[in-house]
């Protein structure tokens, strides 16, 4: 079974920056879109960033564009999600995903695995 670990999230003040990194077992991730995907509480889980597979495609939802920067790097099977100009709006877990599919496209629609999540707290 597929399993993503996340870390990195914290306590930060606004306009602090984090980064958060997921790793993913052998070479399943290598090959497909990940993504990064947001829930609050009381709000669904939203759509924050994702990335194909290999780096040439990017897409952010409009509420992070210009402060959060998603990247990958294969040899050691991790995405990274920068958070920059956190507000407190960005307050929430995040969770690392992937997509089933093989060479496919980004979208806002999560793939099938995901990781535990992990918390980034915004102090205003």
């Amino acid at each position: 079974q597929v399993q993503l670990v996340e870390s990195g999230g914290g306590l930060v003040q606004a306009g602090g920056s984090l980064r958060l990194s997921c790793t993913a077992p052998g070479l399943s991730a290598t090959r497909r879109t990940m993504g990064w995907f947001r829930q609050a509480p009381g709000k669904d889980r939203e759509f924050v960033a994702g990335i194909n597979y290999n780096g040439g495609i990017t897409d952010y939802a409009n509420s992070v564009k210009g402060r959060f920067i998603i990247s990958r790097d294969n040899a050691k099977n991790t995405v990274y999600l920068q958070l920059n100009s956190l507000q407190f709006e960005d307050t929430a877990v995040y969770y690392c995903n992937m997509q089933s599919q093989i060479l496919g496209g980004v979208s806002g629609t999560p793939g099938p695995f995901w990781g535990q999540g992990t918390q980034v707290t915004v102090s205003s």
